[in-house]
């Protein structure tokens, strides 16, 4: 279990640094964007390779972890589409934020829909990083280094809103402090659940997980990259892919 805590503390920590970079450093949004590119490449190797892969080699069910598939991208599009329209609009956008800075009126973001989206991007997320503490191996560092790198840019982009928005500081890191808990919350509950789980429920969470992870990729991370950092994030994508490859099958 202490494996799994330190786990869910890397790739959740990563949004506390990315809260404290937006609140004290004034970063580049090409900066932002080429991270969000790069994570965006890792991550869609991870859940390809290692975790839909890796799930059908254990349950042999492909129809099965389909199903789950399509419903964990259902679940996040409405949900964040639920957030969207509550003030949560702005907690990864880069561009959007930059239009809203801009504007005579800017468009207030709402504190406790950033988190509730944090938290529907981040805890399939963590739920799989806690699980692959069970199975290690090289797959399993790199789906937490590619959580790490979604997470950094998500937290500094949030804070700017939040920042926008008229919170205070300290409320804003208590915010992600609390964020923080519940990603390793649920990273201890994907070590405990999953690694006693059949073989099959384990294959469904990673395949609902997988569906959440990419349709957050295609809704956010993938179209603010590309329209804030140009065309040329796409070759920091594909570097992001092929490195998460390499390293899961060196």
């Amino acid at each position: 279990m202490f494996e799994a805590i330190v786990a869910g503390l890397i790739s959740g920590g990563a949004i506390l640094l990315g809260a404290l970079l937006g609140l004290y450093l004034k970063c580049r949004y090409k900066m932002i964007a080429a991270v969000m590119a790069f994570g965006a490449g890792v991550l869609i190797s991870a859940l390809s390779i290692d975790l839909m892969n890796e799930g059908f080699e254990q349950s042999q069910e492909p129809y099965g972890m389909g199903f789950a598939f399509l419903a964990g991208a259902l679940v996040f599009v409405l949900g964040d589409y639920f957030i969207d329209h509550n003030g949560g609009k702005f907690r990864k956008s880069t561009h959007g934020m930059e239009q809203n800075m801009k504007s005579e009126k800017p468009e207030a973001s709402s504190g406790g829909a950033i988190f509730l989206g944090t938290l529907l991007d981040g805890i399939p997320e963590s739920f799989v990083v806690g699980a692959s503490v069970t199975t290690g191996g090289a797959g399993g560092l790199v789906f937490i280094a590619a959580v790490f790198l979604s997470n950094l840019p998500e937290g500094m982009s949030g804070t700017v809103s939040m920042k926008m928005a008229g919170m205070s500081t300290r409320n804003i890191i208590f915010l992600w402090l609390g964020t923080l808990v519940v990603t390793v919350l649920s990273a201890i509950g994907g070590y405990l659940f999953l690694g006693s789980a059949s073989p099959v429920i384990n294959a469904s969470i990673m395949a609902f997980a997988s569906g959440a992870i990419l349709a957050m990729l295609c809704d956010t991370m993938i179209p603010e990259a590309f329209k804030f950092g140009g065309r040329f994030v796409a070759l920091i994508t594909v570097a992001g892919f092929l490195l998460a490859f390499m390293l899961s099958k060196v």
